[in-house]
């Protein structure tokens, strides 16, 4: 199965009660771990890929792990997503290195200059036969190359900083996209709030109104689960009161609103952290990298499965090659070119 853009997924999940999990790969482990959990699941993914990962990793390699991965599971639907683009010559070169989506993040900007920013991307893209997601509203915390607002800030006002249905629907009518990042009371990080997380839902049902058919999604959405941070902590980290979005609040946003992707990373990187550390504290001999990345692995794909039931895609991934075979198996030029040449 080749990899495919996700309009096929999110058609059916807008009306489905299910999201497709987006999870950020910087590392064939972590590569590995979540297209293993997914064909298990038989659930459509994302593996999304920073700017940071690039930087990180060579996105050479990290294409080639996950063409491995598409070769490696043939019946499970993949796309490759750019997460928080931030300039439109960027985004041409996620298009040219066979990205099959790509966001375009002008949360920062002025309205005008951010409509201006997403409607270039949005024509590049589509030109490409890329599909283009894009972000209003400003969201709190820290996650690599995202600086979001302070979470004291932010959580104290966050009202004035969540996603205005009005001005959704003018940007989604003026830049032509393809999906809306929304903030909705969600943060970046592991520390996202002081207090519990209540997800805006009435905001969430006004945007759906204003903006019908366009499948939204979260950023900032890890729970970080508190059996990771416990091993964190008990084997020598330092995380104090981290805290994220609980799973039941994720789970209704997606199964009763118009929420289609789910961003996942902070929990990747506890899970993964916790257990090299367990492993570091309980075996101080071990020396083989594959004897603590191997146990950080299966932390992740034991996650990853939790994580697909809370989103409601596990079982889905049939539906969704069927619906693509259905559409007309499309995809972006940089594979029709390659598939001719």
């Amino acid at each position: 199965m080749p990899l495919m853009t996700s309009k096929p997924m999110f058609d059916l999940a807008y009306d489905g009660g299910f999201a497709i999990g987006a999870f950020n790969v910087n590392n064939m482990e972590l590569a590995q771990a979540i297209v293993e959990a997914c064909a298990k699941e038989s659930s459509p993914c994302i593996l999304q890929i920073s700017k940071g990962a690039r930087k990180y990793a060579n996105i050479r390699f990290l294409k080639a792990i996950i063409d491995a991965a598409v070769e490696e599971y043939p019946n499970l639907p993949i796309c490759v997503h750019c997460d928080h683009g931030d300039t439109v010559e960027l985004i041409k070169t996620c298009i040219s290195d066979g990205y099959t989506s790509v966001m375009i993040d002008g949360s920062h900007h002025p309205f005008e200059e951010n409509i201006h920013l997403t409607a270039e991307a949005v024509k590049v893209a589509h030109a490409a036969g890329v599909v283009v997601e894009a972000e209003l509203g400003m969201l709190g915390g820290i996650e690599e190359d995202v600086v979001g607002l302070d979470a004291a800030e932010y959580e104290k006002n966050v009202e004035k900083f969540l996603t205005d249905p009005q001005q959704a629907a003018e940007f989604c009518k003026r830049t032509g996209l393809d999906s809306l990042a929304v903030a909705i009371g969600t943060s970046h990080g592991a520390y996202k709030f002081k207090h519990e997380a209540k997800l805006a839902f009435g905001r969430i049902e006004e945007i759906m109104k204003t903006c019908p058919g366009i499948p939204l999604v979260m950023h900032g959405s890890s729970s970080v689960p508190q059996e990771f941070i416990d091993l964190v902590n008990k084997y020598g980290g330092a995380m104090p009161n981290a805290k994220g979005v609980p799973e039941d609040q994720i789970s209704m946003a997606v199964r009763k609103y118009g929420v289609c992707k789910v961003n996942i990373d902070t929990d990747l990187r506890l899970a993964m952290t916790a257990k090299i550390r367990e492993v570091f504290a309980t075996k101080p001999a071990e020396f083989d990298p594959r004897n603590y990345l191997g146990p950080a692995r299966e932390a992740i794909v034991g996650m990853v499965r939790r994580k697909l039931h809370v989103l409601n895609s596990a079982g889905k991934a049939e539906t969704v090659i069927a619906h693509w075979k259905k559409l007309g198996s499309p995809m972006p030029t940089y594979y029709t070119r390659k598939k001719a040449g």
